[in-house]
Protein backbone atom coordinates (compact mmCIF):
# COMPACT_ATOMS: atom_id res chain seq x y z
CA UNK A 1 0.00 0.00 0.00
CA UNK A 2 1.34 3.36 -1.10
CA UNK A 3 2.67 5.95 2.00
CA UNK A 4 2.26 9.10 0.22
CA UNK A 5 0.63 10.72 -2.81
CA UNK A 6 3.87 10.21 -4.51
CA UNK A 7 3.61 6.41 -4.01
CA UNK A 8 0.09 6.27 -4.95
CA UNK A 9 0.57 8.25 -8.53
CA UNK A 10 3.32 5.95 -9.21
CA UNK A 11 0.99 2.81 -8.63
CA UNK A 12 -1.40 4.63 -10.72
CA UNK A 13 1.00 5.47 -13.63
CA UNK A 14 1.89 1.31 -13.48
CA UNK A 15 -1.56 0.41 -13.96
CA UNK A 16 -1.87 2.42 -17.28
CA UNK A 17 1.45 0.97 -18.26
CA UNK A 18 0.44 -2.35 -17.86
CA UNK A 19 -3.26 -0.97 -19.76
CA UNK A 20 -1.00 0.04 -22.33
CA UNK A 21 0.28 -3.34 -23.01
CA UNK A 22 -2.82 -4.99 -22.85
CA UNK A 23 -4.36 -2.26 -25.51
CA UNK A 24 -1.90 -3.46 -28.04
CA UNK A 25 -2.82 -7.02 -27.64
CA UNK A 26 -6.30 -5.79 -27.79
CA UNK A 27 -5.98 -3.94 -30.56
CA UNK A 28 -3.66 -6.57 -32.49
CA UNK A 29 -6.64 -9.34 -31.86
CA UNK A 30 -8.80 -6.86 -33.26
CA UNK A 31 -11.24 -7.32 -29.62
CA UNK A 32 -13.53 -4.49 -29.24
CA UNK A 33 -15.20 -5.36 -25.84
CA UNK A 34 -11.41 -5.32 -24.21
CA UNK A 35 -10.84 -1.91 -25.73
CA UNK A 36 -13.99 -0.96 -24.43
CA UNK A 37 -13.21 -2.43 -21.12
CA UNK A 38 -9.26 -1.22 -21.52
CA UNK A 39 -10.83 2.39 -21.83
CA UNK A 40 -13.18 2.83 -18.88
CA UNK A 41 -10.38 1.32 -16.57
CA UNK A 42 -7.90 4.09 -18.24
CA UNK A 43 -10.72 7.03 -17.39
CA UNK A 44 -11.13 5.75 -13.31
CA UNK A 45 -7.34 5.35 -13.28
CA UNK A 46 -6.91 9.07 -14.98
CA UNK A 47 -9.63 10.28 -12.77
CA UNK A 48 -7.92 9.53 -9.58
CA UNK A 49 -4.52 10.50 -11.09
CA UNK A 50 -5.40 14.14 -11.75
CA UNK A 51 -7.56 15.09 -9.21
CA UNK A 52 -8.34 18.23 -7.68
CA UNK A 53 -6.11 19.40 -5.61
CA UNK A 54 -3.19 16.55 -6.29
CA UNK A 55 0.51 17.36 -7.34
CA UNK A 56 0.00 15.47 -10.90
CA UNK A 57 -2.25 18.29 -12.12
Amino acid sequence: MPYNEKEYDGYLFDQLTILERLERIAKKSDNKEIMEEINIIRKEIERKLYRPGSKSE
